[in-house]
């Protein structure tokens, strides 16, 4: 289970990493470990973790029920208010900008979410990555 979960974020943050790079034709190493973008790292770990547990100790299961309600959180989380925070950053910084003013911070971060399709596509990302774990890689 673990592992599903670990490679379903890793291969989620790689592939936003590449995603990135070409939207923005540069590489950014900070992509590889940051939050937001497509896929949802957080996601495909959380869903890797529930399919696992459905997995291997059934629907009913309270491993099941645990990490499902982990997942729903995780993700609403993603989409809602983390996504909003990072909107929120980016108006402030803009702000801040357009009246040049001078503050010894650093901009605030403002890929903190995930839009629903992100999610969605990490949520798949880690069905179908605890899938490959479970049939392929443990049979």
């Amino acid at each position: 289970m673990i592992l599903a979960s670990i490679f379903s974020w890793l291969i989620a943050q790689v592939l936003k990493s590449i995603i990135d790079a070409f939207q923005n034709k540069r590489f950014d190493p900070a992509r590889l470990i940051g939050d937001g973008g497509m896929p949802s790292g957080h996601s495909a770990t959380v869903t890797a973790l529930a399919t696992s547990a459905a997995l291997c100790y059934g629907g009913t299961s309270a491993e099941f029920a645990i990490s499902a309600i982990l997942a729903v959180v995780v993700m609403h989380d993603a989409s809602g208010v983390r996504l909003e925070s990072g909107k929120q950053a980016k108006l402030i910084n803009e702000l801040l900008e357009h009246l040049q003013l001078m503050i010894q911070e650093k901009k605030l971060k403002e890929i903190l979410g995930h839009t629903p399709l992100q999610v969605l596509a990490g949520a798949l990302l880690g069905i179908i990555v605890s899938l490959a774990f479970h049939f392929v890689v443990m049979a």
